[in-house]
């Protein structure tokens, strides 16, 4: 009699038991992926997990790799629809500076929220201006950030302009200065026109409502008015900045995103801007019509808990 070896059972059932779990952590991955694309607060949601998602992806594949190769295929399904849910919010590169010319007709825009009642608004003002930016727009300004700026400002930059709690300041003149409602009863966004020397430029500074479970129509109703703001707009070039309150992926911003370029970073990160302790998601956005971004990036400036966002376009 020959005896044969057997296997113990576990041993045998250990693949079969990695696959069944593997096949259904992708269907599920698959499903919330695919959430991204709705309107609201799944959508949202989605969008702000979104680039987290992918190191859940990595760590199935890398599992599969080692226990179950044949599931490997079923992985890459909802690895493909991450990436091309993640595919708009990707950096990008660096815009060629150049020749003097090009330099010349360059302007630098930062924006930052410097959180109401933080007492950091004047040390952001300070920081901003270190960073060589032409035109700094603040947001959730209260009354005593407001002075501060304004003081901290006042010499380098004698042009501004402020409605509720959004300001923007600049070392060029300013006109066609408005408020904006944005299909709410306060003002919480405007628009002004830099008179920059090589030709004007439309700038916009937003402070999106707040999103929290159950109540976020009113931050997808200036999001949409914003959108239907620079559709209208006739300026040749624009740049649209400030707190939208919406990861970079969130469908609330595909309507501005059909009128006007999202600024990829360019320092090779995904940008995030909150909280600052440790960024996990970009809610501060840049968007632009009619100019190139020549660099896009992020950085720390006051006590506030949100990264600014510095912008350098032409």
């Amino acid at each position: 009699m020959i005896d044969v070896e057997h296997r113990p059972p576990h041993t045998r059932r250990a693949p079969t038991a990695a696959a069944r779990w593997l096949a259904v952590a992708s269907i599920v991955l698959l499903f919330v992926v695919a959430g991204g694309w709705i309107p609201g607060i799944v959508g949202t949601a989605v969008a702000a997990a979104l680039p987290w998602l992918g190191l859940v992806l990595l760590a199935l594949l890398v599992i599969a790799l080692f226990l179950t190769r044949r599931m490997i295929i079923l992985i890459l399904v909802p690895a493909l629809l991450w990436i091309l849910a993640m595919a708009p919010a990707f950096p990008g590169l660096p815009g060629q500076t150049g020749s003097e010319s090009a330099s010349a007709s360059e302007l630098t825009v930062v924006s930052q929220n410097v959180r109401a009642r933080s007492g950091g608004a004047a040390a952001s003002a300070a920081e901003l201006a270190q960073s060589g930016a032409d035109v700094i727009a603040l947001v959730e300004l209260d009354g005593d950030s407001l002075s501060a700026a304004q003081n901290a400002l006042a010499t380098e930059y004698p042009h501004s302009y402020t409605v509720g709690t959004v300001g923007v300041w600049s070392r060029y003149p300013l006109t066609d200065a408005e408020p904006l409602t944005l299909g709410l009863s306060w003002k919480r966004a405007l628009r002004v026109e830099v008179q920059v020397p090589s030709a004007p430029v439309a700038v916009y500074v937003l402070h999106a409502a707040s999103v929290r479970p159950g109540h976020q129509q009113d931050r997808d109703t200036m999001l949409s008015g914003i959108a239907e703001q620079v559709a209208a707009d006739p300026a040749e070039s624009l740049i649209a900045v400030g707190d939208f309150n919406a990861p970079s992926t969130d469908p609330a911003l595909a309507a501005l995103r059909a009128e006007a370029d999202w600024a990829r970073p360019t320092d090779g990160t995904l940008g995030f801007t909150w909280p600052v302790a440790f960024p996990l998601v970009r809610i501060d956005q840049v968007f632009v019509r009619g100019l190139d971004v020549v660099t896009s990036n992020t950085m720390r400036a006051g006590n506030s808990d949100h990264l600014a966002t510095l912008t350098r376009v032409r």
